[in-house]
């Protein structure tokens, strides 16, 4: 039998509930849990401040081994995967003439799905999780760990989209912003300094974090006010910065952000998925020193497979152990959940016991 975390509701209990052995169909992988990952947007789940249907197995962060294939599957049982954290048709016209499958008009999104919607192990706290015809999955190289991938299918692979479409833009960018110094901040970090981006600021309140950006190859800039802040950007960038990430969930950011740009400067906005996201700047600012706004929200599949050769080219290059935590037991999710609060890790990782594994499928 596989097992889960069942979320009911903001401040009710877990459900710890077993599933009947499922039985992948065609196109479908039934994956083994390894890893998984407490990201930003289950806290706010838990906390009430993001919405999702209940009852519902969270969690979208994971890495995992694949005990059982559906017909006209390509990946062979026992490979180590991660996988997109969307599904998404391929057909419809977002998919197909926009490129953008992450915004699939039929998209299902792994960890934001109802239990009565296919077997119900839709997220990462469990035992298992069925993935979809219309998921991309991506096999792990042996050198690199659980620990080091089970992000990669949200923080990495999102900055790994932010990146591109920076790169879109403008294939001249000297100079970078990244707000928020959280895992978002910190792949951006390496992810830009491994580009080969001369400077790469990162701005947060937190010097714990700053110090992990730094890590990671940026240059920390404490933000104890905005006009220190500002000031501190124009000592390395007089004229202003080629381009800012927002990575912080933050709205007070977004005039920052604004200022700190040169004329005809980006603007990716990646982590301010969430209502109290009113923008601040005027639309004159916008226009008198045309500036670019991009919205980033999650990540096409190529963007996945790039992460994960980041990840394999610059194993030696970044310490990566700083990022996540020692695993804490699935079982134990909810105190999981509270040590996440206290930030002192970028992610807090939970894994299945051995007794909850050895109860779980397949028997196929």
């Amino acid at each position: 039998m596989a097992q889960a975390q069942i979320f009911h509701g903001v401040g009710q209990p877990l459900e710890w509930r077993s599933f009947a052995d499922p039985t992948p169909g065609n196109g479908e992988l039934l994956v083994r849990i390894d890893l998984a990952a407490i990201c930003g947007s289950d806290l706010h789940t838990f906390a009430g401040t993001r919405n999702e249907p209940t009852p519902c197995v969270l969690g979208h962060e994971g890495v995992g081994t694949v005990v059982a294939a559906g017909p006209a599957t390509t990946t062979a049982v026992g490979q180590r995967v991660t996988w997109t954290l969307a599904d998404s048709c391929g057909t419809c016209r977002t998919c197909s003439r926009d490129r953008l499958p992450q915004k699939c008009t039929q998209l299902f999104k792994y960890g934001h799905a109802p239990l009565n919607d296919g077997t119900g192990l839709n997220g990462t706290y469990a035992t298992h999780i069925l993935i979809r015809p219309g998921t991309s999955v991506v096999a792990l190289p042996d050198d690199v760990t659980d620990e080091m991938a089970v992000a990669a299918n949200c923080a990495l692979a999102t900055m790994v989209a932010a990146v591109r479409a920076m790169r879109g833009h403008s294939s001249l960018v000297e100079t970078v912003v990244i707000q928020g110094a959280g895992l978002l901040g910190v792949y951006g970090a390496a992810l830009l300094t491994e580009a080969g981006v001369p400077t790469v600021l990162c701005t947060d309140v937190d010097e714990h974090r700053l110090g992990v950006a730094a890590a990671f190859g940026a240059i920390p800039i404490l933000a104890t006010s905005p006009e220190a802040t500002l000031a501190a950007v124009r000592d390395h960038a007089p004229h202003g910065v080629d381009a800012v990430i927002e990575a912080a969930g933050v709205r007070h950011l977004l005039a920052e952000g604004v200022a700190m740009l040169r004329a005809g400067g980006w603007y990716g906005w990646v982590g301010l998925v969430h209502p109290d996201s009113v923008i601040g700047p005027t639309a004159e600012q916008i226009i008198r020193r045309c500036l670019i706004l991009q919205g980033i929200h999650n990540y096409a599949p190529e963007d996945l497979r790039d992460a994960v050769d980041f990840l394999a080219r610059t194993i030696n290059r970044f310490p990566y152990g700083r990022l996540m935590s020692p695993p804490m037991p699935l079982e134990n999710l909810e105190t999981a959940v509270a040590h996440a609060r206290e930030r002192e890790f970028m992610r807090i990782t939970v894994q299945p016991s051995a007794t909850s594994l050895r109860s779980g499928p397949p028997k196929n």
